[in-house]
Order: structure tokens, then C-alpha cells, then sequence
């Protein structure tokens, strides 16, 4: 296939399957990505906002500032609200994030892209791998981010994925299986990892049961969070109340722990980065549900109600159930929110063949699980309503006011709207 081709299937691709994402990555293994973006910020059609990180961005200022002085040539109001708190001197992280997001948006009230181009520039700067996660969860409904890389940025990747925020391009491909490149096959050893629940690990077939306490395990799962991580991110997520010479001591004695619990060395050391050995074939309950995801909602995928299945299946309890860690309690509310997509298209699929029986107790189990997600409750409410149980309608719409009630809310003016239609 000629070049011109191979460009043009990459470009469609990107128009076709990633316009519903907030970040695009460029997989580094991609071979036209540069030519991707050239060709993106040439299309008439579309407004690009371009920066490319230098050797200057070593933190988040640093960032801001060169960010706000390219894009001022580009919009000459952007910076506004950054320049209003004094930014290169002043602003807490979050009055940083809060301003940066509100300049964002005022870019334009057409939908744009976001270029950040040459992103492994900042891949040491753990502020600002925090800070541009933080700005993805938060990016107006206009923006697009696209990040070009040569390595695969330290974002979580996998859960930003489950949440429908971000989907990686390689090439002509979306990316739907072996996110960060781990060894699923031909090794010696193999581990089994599961974190969908109460969280457990088998070694060669065997359950591991030697940990000497729960934190060994859990820096194992958070491990497989990143492509890689720094020391610096797992005594900020792990012992945050500590000062840096403690955590560091108290890093090293709970990896020696996970190394002794597996009998070999899960963790190694690379370039800085701590990432699991790529030595050791892993199978990660995470990385299938999440592809299972992926797949079913690719348009070209056949059989969806099979991976919606397979998703739903998978999904066998929350994120790491039982631990309230902060970093383990913000994973379980994005996975959840994969679950609950799961539940909502298998029951629009049920509800297309006529069972709406099926239908009705797939969304009862989304509620379980989540019982603040108000459009499941609508699509429950009319469901009682079809199936000529108006009684059931009301009572559900009872209990969400009483329960919103408790919290000092009211259902949302659609909710309500739809009790007072089935009730007249």
C-alpha cells in the first residue's frame, strides 16, 4: 500500500473512532504519527491549538508559562485567567488547574483540538504528568487533546480508557488489548492478576498468600496502574504523611517484601522509572475487561452484545473491594463507570429484541452498584411504566427522593418531569 494510503487510513481512522475521546494518544510505535499531526493542524475543517514541550518545561510552571507565550500568538486573550493569579509565582495546584482549564475553554466555542506534540520532553516531571491528568478529567466539552510522544506518557492509560475519556491510535488502529505492552505469553513464569474484587495474584496456578501485610500487594497493583512510575509517585500515593526519607525507607522494605511474597523481582528499575518485570507473563483481569470495552464499542465489532457480555462478566466487584486508599477509591469509580456503560448497552440491546424483563434487571444490578447515576433510574422508571407497573414506577421514584433528600438534593428536572408524565 502506497504511503498516501497508509496516511490517509491513519487520518480517517482518527476522524472515524476517536471523535467521541477527550485525549487521543499517538502510540510512540505508530509510524505516521508526526505526519498525522502536520497533516491535522493543515485540515481547513479543523481548528488546532499547537504546543510542542521543550526543554524548559521541568515542572508545571514552567509548562504554564511556556504554554501561555506560545498560545498568546495563536489566541491573543489565552493566559487571561492564568496571568490573573500571578501564576509564575502564586496559585495553589488547584488555582493553577482551575485557571488553565477556564483559559482552555475560552479558546473557542467550536469544537478544537488541543495538540501537545513532543510529550516525552516532560516524561521526569511528576507534577506535570499529574496536572495534565487533572486537566483530561476536566477539559470542555469542545476540546480534543492530542498528545504526540516517543514513549508512552505516565498517564493511566487503562482507566482513563474504562471511563470512554481516551483512546490511543496506532496507525490505522485503535488500540484494544496490551495497553502498556506487558508479556502475556511464553515465560516461565507466569502471574495472574485480578484487582476486579477483593484483589488476588496467582503464581504459576497457585494463589500467593506470603505477603507480610496488605501493602506489598497493593504496590504490585499500583504498579500495573502506569506504563511506568517513579519512587516519588508511590510514596505520594502510599505514605503521603511522611517525609521523604521515611517513605523512601518504607518503599524499600515493602518492595523487598512484594519481591520476596513472588520469589522473584516483580519490580525493576529502568532509566529512573520502576515498571514490572517485562520478563514475567502476566494475564490482568484490568487489561481484559477494559479491551473487552474497547472492542464493543468499535463500530466495525459484529457481535457487541458478546463484549458487553464479556465486559459485565469480567467485572466479577469493585476495584480492589475492601481497601479505601485514595489512589485504589478514584481507580474503582473509573472502572465502575465501565461497568455501568456495560450494563446500560447490554440493556438497550434486550430492550431492541423485546425482553424488556432482561432488560429491566440488567439495569436494577447498574443501580446496585451505582445508585447516583440518574438517567439509569429514568430508563427503570420507564420501563416499570411499559411493562403496565406504575405502582413500582412511583415506589422507585420514592426511594431516589428520599435518598436525595437525606443529602439535601432533589431529582434532576427530567426525573421528575418523567414521574409526573407516568403518573397522569
Amino acid at each position: 500500500m502506497k504511503l498516501n494510503s497508509l496516511i490517509e487510513a491513519s487520518y480517517r481512522t482518527f476522524k472515524e473512532r476517536a471523535r467521541d475521546a477527550r485525549v487521543v494518544l499517538l502510540h510512540p510505535h505508530s509510524r505516521y504519527r508526526s505526519v498525522l499531526v502536520a497533516q491535522l493542524m493543515n485540515d481547513p475543517d479543523t481548528r488546532v491549538f499547537y504546543y510542542a514541550m521543550g526543554p524548559d518545561d521541568v515542572n508545571v510552571r514552567a509548562f504554564l508559562s511556556g504554554i501561555t507565550h506560545d498560545l498568546a500568538n495563536q489566541h491573543p486573550t489565552f493566559g487571561r485567567h492564568l496571568n490573573q493569579i500571578h501564576f509564575e509565582t502564586q496559585g495553589s495546584d488547584d488555582a493553577l488547574l482551575e485557571a488553565f482549564v477556564a483559559d482552555v475553554a475560552e479558546l473557542s466555542d467550536e469544537p478544537f483540538l488541543f495538540i501537545f506534540d513532543e510529550y516525552d520532553r516532560t516524561d521526569s516531571a511528576d507534577d506535570i504528568q499529574a496536572f495534565v491528568e487533572q486537566v483530561i478529567l476536566r477539559l470542555p466539552p469542545t476540546t480534543q487533546l492530542v498528545i504526540n510522544s516517543r514513549t508512552l506518557p505516565r498517564l493511566p492509560w487503562v482507566s482513563l480508557i474504562a471511563q470512554h475519556k481516551a483512546v490511543i491510535l496506532l496507525d490505522d488502529q485503535i488500540v484494544s488489548s496490551d495497553f502498556y505492552g506487558m508479556r502475556t505469553e511464553d515465560s516461565e513464569t507466569k502471574l495472574e492478576v485480578f484487582a476486579l474484587g477483593p484483589g488476588y495474584v496467582l503464581l504459576n496456578g497457585e494463589p500467593v498468600e506470603t505477603w507480610e501485610g496488605h501493602l506489598p500487594r497493593l504496590l504490585f497493583f499500583f504498579a500495573l496502574d502506569r506504563p511506568v512510575v517513579t519512587r516519588s509517585e508511590i510514596c505520594q500515593a502510599f505514605w503521603p504523611d511522611l517525609d521523604n526519607d521515611q517513605a523512601v525507607n518504607v518503599f524499600h522494605v515493602t518492595k523487598r517484601r512484594l519481591h520476596k511474597a513472588l520469589d522473584f523481582d516483580v519490580l525493576v528499575h529502568e532509566d529512573g522509572y520502576y515498571r514490572v518485570n517485562p520478563a514475567v507473563s502476566i494475564y490482568y483481569d484490568i487489561m481484559a475487561f477494559v479491551g473487552a470495552l474497547v472492542q464493543a464499542r468499535a463500530p466495525e465489532t459484529v457481535d457487541k452484545a458478546a463484549k458487553w457480555q464479556e465486559a459485565i462478566d469480567l467485572y466479577r466487584g469493585p476495584f480492589l473491594q475492601g481497601h479505601n486508599d485514595k489512589w485504589i477509591v478514584e481507580r474503582r469509580r473509573n472502572y465502575q463507570t465501565g461497568y455501568l456503560e456495560a450494563l446500560s448497552e447490554m440493556a438497550r440491546i434486550r430492550l431492541e429484541e423485546g425482553r424488556q424483563e432482561n432488560a429491566l434487571g440488567l439495569l436494577l444490578r447498574a443501580v446496585s452498584e451505582n445508585d447516583r447515576y440518574e438517567p439509569i433510574h429514568r430508563q427503570i422508571m420507564q420501563l416499570y411504566a411499559d411493562l403496565g407497573r406504575r405502582s413500582e414506577a412511583a415506589a422507585h421514584y420514592q426511594k431516589l427522593v428520599d435518598r436525595l433528600k437525606a443529602e439535601g438534593m432533589v431529582p434532576e428536572k427530567e426525573t421528575q418531569e418523567l414521574y409526573a408524565a407516568i403518573m397522569s
